[in-house]
């Protein structure tokens, strides 16, 4: 059923949703302009106005055809791997990792344009809000799904690629005071269980997958999987097993049943 169809259907069944729905995505000619409008309303504070961060979200969407590709694959990533997300409306209005991450992109061109101190003030509210902290410098690609998102860090070097599904409690933080280049690189289609903790200028493979509670310092090749803390990789250094498919798409959080191996990565 179309997004539009869904919400009208939606607001006919629960009169106490029509207006909110109305306001939010039904009077908007444009996925861009909800956005912004439901953004602006999130994030909107007694000094930083609804209507200057509508203004401010309005204009990012609309100058930047690669924010909205951006927020199309992450709406489909979320209602594809994610089986409670009943349609795109209820991402698109209920599901603070997604609206993080959106606002989030927002932050990143801010930074982008020497407009720091508006581009932190918007982490800021998004933490403050969503239970999200992505540092404004911090690359994310497209097709991520923040599942549950609550307290997720990302550090200002970071790098998460595209089609990447992370769970709560997740950080991707650095290991000290240094300076630079300084924390995880997250190569496209990785799995992060819930309460992973991912620290320093390292690189997780593509498709690789972390186990839940993880603790990871060193490098993970692409297509394995990583687990404990510290974290091992199943199989060992030397033999490890790859899997073929891709973790983030299968949301698969179980580990092969192999011996492991007493090597610590």
């Amino acid at each position: 059923m179309p997004a539009g169809q869904a919400n009208r259907k939606s607001a006919m069944s629960e009169p106490a949703l029509a207006s909110f729905l109305y306001a939010t995505v039904l009077s908007h000619p444009s996925l861009g302009r909800s956005l912004a409008f439901h953004l602006a309303n999130k994030l909107c504070s007694s000094t930083l106005l609804s209507t200057l961060l509508y203004d401010l979200f309005l204009q990012s969407f609309s100058s930047s055809p690669t924010l909205i590709s951006a927020v199309v694959a992450d709406l489909l990533a979320a209602r594809h791997r994610d089986p409670a997300c009943a349609n795109l409306s209820h991402c698109l209005l209920n599901y603070k990792g997604f609206l993080a991450i959106q606002a989030h992109r927002v932050s990143h061109l801010l930074w982008g344009q020497n407009r720091r101190p508006l581009a932190l003030a918007l982490q800021s509210r998004i933490a403050d809000v969503f239970a999200v902290d992505i540092h404004p410098a911090a690359r994310v690609g497209k097709g991520v799904l923040l599942d549950h998102a609550t307290g997720v860090v990302v550090g200002e070097t970071a790098v998460i690629g595209n089609n990447v599904s992370i769970l709560h409690h997740v950080t991707l933080g650095g290991t000290g005071k240094a300076v630079g280049d300084r924390h995880p690189k997250i190569g496209d289609g990785v799995l992060i269980g819930a309460g992973a903790t991912i620290l320093g200028n390292i690189r997780i493979g593509e498709g690789a997958k972390i186990g839940a509670g993880s603790v990871v310092l060193i490098d993970v090749p692409p297509r394995t999987t990583a687990v404990g803390s510290p974290a091992r990789l199943i199989g060992g250094k030397d033999k490890h097993f790859t899997h073929d498919d891709l973790p983030s798409e299968s949301m698969d959080h179980t580990s092969f049943i192999q011996e492991w191996s007493d090597y610590i990565i």
